[in-house]
């Protein structure tokens, strides 16, 4: 027998991939609740406390799961008896195993838990390269540099270098960074963790910090994803932090892909110090020529009635100097979606003149505020 308290160890999502077959106990009293999925509208079942008979490379095992509440935390127990404890150990060895692998999902820690997010790696698939625009060679130089390192471990091991990379964006919100980071993860196809928050309600942050880079570790050669890092690393656990990031344990393999719009909010121990984040990427607001070719490959995706003029669109780009990615991205929906209520043939011109001195108004207000 083999007895085990391990979150990776979710049986039901092992059988429902084909690794092994699975069927309920009738003799036992089984919890088996159903979920409602809101969003699709479906309903789906997970077990909580059940006994399942198993099929696994030509072996009958007998699990017994359960689950209950120890003061703040659920806990999660497994119990597999078979014949022999070689293949307890092998089985469960195998299923917590498929389970750490990430594919085709996004592994998100939040509120000192890791969950698997495949909706979220979709919502990604749309951000690339090719549709991002960026000042001078900074794209080019971003994608060539991580492109080349996870080609280079052999290079790195024959020199004894260590094969790890810090990357920090830096610059005001609205201008790319996060695009960059989306367009990262799909360019390079590595398992990609992404961390919301060290916080949680119970537990300390050090414990949660380490249980990250341990993950990190595991799933190596991966991104580690740290976004708005200046709220992510505080005073607190600053320390416990750096000690992960580059202390004794070896962190071959990652590369820890971190953003800040506040870069005087990190401490010098993370901005300046060599070795931690050793390549920075600087996002100032576009110029007038990112702003034009943003604004064309925009015009692009719309319908011919809606189409902006060349002068059109040279004006908008002139006129819209101080406008960060995300200001311009919501001028050009303010625009659509005004010219959807009008229809007007040839209104766009006039529309996008308007439209532009609103939101000049609304920004002058907020700098007020």
């Amino acid at each position: 027998m083999v007895e085990g308290s391990e979150c990776a160890f979710d049986l039901e999502a092992y059988a429902r991939d084909g690794q092994c077959s699975i069927s309920l106990k009738q003799v036992f009293h089984n919890h088996v609740p159903s979920h409602w999925d809101g969003k699709h509208e479906r309903t789906y079942q997970q077990a909580e406390n059940a006994r399942f008979e198993v099929s696994w490379q030509d072996h009958t095992l007998d699990i017994l799961l359960m689950t209950w509440r120890e003061g703040w935390q659920t806990v999660h127990y497994q119990w597999i008896l078979t014949d022999t404890f070689s293949l307890a150990d092998s089985f469960f060895a195998a299923v917590c195993d498929w389970n750490s692998d990430v594919r085709d999902e996004l592994l998100v820690f939040e509120d000192g838990y890791w969950s698997k997010s495949p909706s979220l790696f979709k919502e990604i698939k749309s951000a690339t390269f090719d549709n991002l625009v960026l000042s001078g060679n900074l794209k080019e130089d971003i994608r060539t540099d991580l492109q080349d390192f996870f080609a280079a471990r052999a290079t790195y091991g024959e020199y004894g270098v260590p094969w790890k990379r810090g990357v920090l964006l830096i610059g005001p919100p609205g201008n790319g960074k996060t695009h960059t980071v989306k367009a990262v993860v799909n360019l390079l196809e590595q398992p990609c963790l992404y961390v919301k928050s060290f916080k949680a309600e119970h537990g300390p942050e050090s414990s949660n910090i380490k249980t990250v880079f341990q993950r990190a570790r595991q799933a190596a050669p991966c991104l580690l994803i740290l976004e708005d890092l200046d709220s992510l690393v505080d005073d607190e656990n600053r320390s416990f932090f750096l000690n992960e990031l580059d202390g004794f344990a070896a962190n071959d393999g990652i590369v820890t892909i971190a953003t800040t719009n506040h870069p005087e909010k990190l401490d010098v121990a993370i901005l300046e110090r060599p070795s931690r984040f050793d390549r920075k990427y600087y996002f100032a607001l576009p110029a007038l020529t990112e702003r034009d070719t943003y604004i064309r490959q925009w015009n692009k995706k719309l319908r011919p009635e809606m189409h902006l003029t060349d002068t059109a669109m040279e004006t908008l780009a002139k006129e819209t100097e101080g406008f960060s990615f995300a200001y311009l991205r919501e001028l050009l929906l303010a625009m659509m979606v005004r010219w959807m209520h009008q229809q007007t043939s040839g209104a766009m011109p006039l529309i996008a003149s308007e439209q532009l001195a609103l939101l000049k108004t609304q920004m002058k207000s907020l700098e007020t505020v």
